[in-house]
């Protein structure tokens, strides 16, 4: 049975589609969300990460785990840590869905940001 308006969109396509999605729902969690802002700037360790929430360490592993799944973090290894960092180009496909779902919104706030009108 089909349903109207539930098919891929013309220019996306099944992949970017599926990786926007998994970025979203590791993006709806709001530690999760904290994390990223806190590995954006800088890696950090699971124990650093883990400094800055009243969570255990294998609570944040867990966050990061769903994140890097998602393809939103990467993971490096230096001497005996592993560091998370953000990976910026995990958000391409949610910036894509969202031009896609609401392009004319998306330029309005493109144009206002580059006038220094964004309030």
């Amino acid at each position: 049975m089909h349903k109207p308006g539930l098919e891929a969109p013309a220019q996306g396509n099944y992949a970017d589609l599926v990786s926007a999605e998994a970025a979203l729902a590791a993006l709806a969690e709001p530690r999760r969300r904290a994390i990223l802002l806190l590995v954006r700037d800088q890696p950090l360790s699971v124990g650093e990460i883990a400094e800055q929430f009243h969570i255990t360490q294998q609570a944040v592993s867990q966050h990061l785990k769903v994140l890097h799944d998602a393809g939103l973090v990467d993971v490096r290894a230096e001497r005996q840590r592993r560091l998370y960092l953000v990976r910026p180009e995990g958000l391409q496909s949610v910036e894509a869905f969202l031009a896609e779902l609401w392009p004319s919104g998306l330029q309005r706030l493109k144009s206002a940001v580059e006038s220094g009108n964004a309030d």
